[in-house]
């Protein structure tokens, strides 16, 4: 059995982040981590270069939280995008806008961050163990630790779960969880794909010969709004930045009707009345694909994804083949398997969590990050959110020990 002042059981963004406000406040913290080191799935999204926040002015920031803005705006406020910069900054991560408004360090991979944030946690007297999985509650009371070494029991004065949600579950994040707080009576709701791809059954030559093939300056219309990007095409169907931009509202369209529709402008630099003016002075002794790509500047890509999803497109009019152009209807299926995408909706409720990320039912055991029930898109406002609950929580930890628990 052992003591300690806060325990922190997961050292993903959203642990490490309260560790570092509680140990800067003079707390004594450990921190447990399942797998053999921490931030791997921090680590994985910076691979290629972190997107770490959007410089976009706040109010459309946190818009882009949908519903969960409620819940989560007051923790964004606390730890804001110009707050975040100037945290990673201090860490000697500076950081720059791109051309999109998302923020990076200015080396782009996230292991420089992770090395300068462990450094300065370990300055502040945090002590991290990996390889030790939180098992739930204790009969006696406490919360009992798997170890290399065999079971063992910690009793700390306030405790935080920031186990994330269920996506990328070889990283970690696998919600084994779940059993352990639905047995003390914590509702769970269950997760579901966020940020993910979309299956479609392709025509085998369309598979063979465009997948892995990007889908550049298109248009897509959902029930979430009109998004401008791109996306890939997959053996299996779609994905990429454009696609998670609607994940939400497709994901929810599937699961009421069966199937979505996203709708695909394949020339947003052209309005209508101008494309079926260039497409009529093509005249029809162009084939179909040199027409095309003259009166709408459609790439082969673009191309076979109109013949693909409509096949009578050459004999169409100029007027109904503009119209096509202009509202490609992409029917999508199904999700792809929650193991592969980037996030997770689903998770706790915020009706079990008060205002200081204390679960209602569990005095002292405090909640944070993707395992409470929200959503984001990427672009940055996934991991603010993370760090920004890691904060909150911390702030609410804070609170909860001043009060003499």
């Amino acid at each position: 059995m052992a003591a300690a002042g806060v325990a922190i059981f997961g050292g993903g963004p959203a642990g490490l982040m309260a560790a570092d406000r509680l140990s800067a406040a003079g707390h004594a913290v450990t921190v447990y981590e399942a797998m053999p080191t921490v931030g791997r799935k921090f680590l994985l999204a910076g691979k290629s270069g972190l997107n770490l926040t959007h410089a976009e002015g706040l109010e459309s920031f946190l818009g882009r939280y949908g519903e969960a803005r409620a819940v989560l705006e007051q923790a964004v406020r606390r730890l804001s995008p110009d707050r975040l910069r100037q945290w990673a900054d201090n860490l000697g991560a500076e950081t720059f806008v791109g051309s999109s408004g998302r923020v990076f360090p200015k080396v782009m991979k996230a292991s420089p961050l992770l090395r300068a944030w462990l450094k300065t946690l370990q300055l502040q007297g945090v002590t991290i163990h990996t390889r030790h999985r939180w098992l739930g509650m204790a009969a006696e009371g406490g919360h009992r630790i798997a170890t290399p070494d065999g079971e063992r029991i910690v009793r700390p004065k306030a405790a935080l779960l920031a186990f994330g949600g269920a996506s990328w579950p070889k990283l970690g994040s696998d919600g084994g969880w779940i059993d352990s707080l639905r047995a003390l009576d914590v509702e769970v709701t269950p997760f579901r794909p966020a940020n993910c791809g979309f299956e479609r059954a392709w025509s085998a030559y369309f598979r063979e010969r465009f997948a892995g093939a990007p889908v550049k300056s298109v248009t897509a219309t959902s029930e979430a709004g009109t998004v401008q990007g791109e996306f890939v095409i997959s053996t299996s169907g779609v994905e990429g930045s454009l696609i998670y931009a609607h994940a939400a509202a497709l994901r929810d369209a599937i699961d009421r009707s069966g199937h979505a529709v996203l709708a695909l402008d394949l020339a947003p630099g052209r309005d209508r009345a101008r494309l079926i003016g260039e497409l009529h002075r093509q005249g029809g002794k162009a084939s179909f694909s040199n027409r095309l790509r003259k009166a709408a500047g459609l790439d082969p890509v673009k191309i076979a994804l109109l013949r693909e999803i409509s096949p009578d497109a050459p004999g169409l009019s100029a007027a109904d083949l503009a119209h096509r152009i202009k509202a490609l209807p992409l029917r999508l299926d199904r999700t792809r398997p929650i193991e592969e995408a980037i996030s997770s909706a689903g998770g706790i409720p915020w009706s079990e969590i008060d205002e200081r990320y204390m679960l209602r039912r569990i005095p002292g055991l405090f909640v944070a990050g993707e395992m409470i029930d929200w959503e984001a898109p990427t672009g940055g406002y996934l991991l603010t959110a993370c760090l920004a609950t890691g904060d909150a929580a911390a702030s609410g930890i804070d609170t909860y020990l001043a009060a003499g628990a």
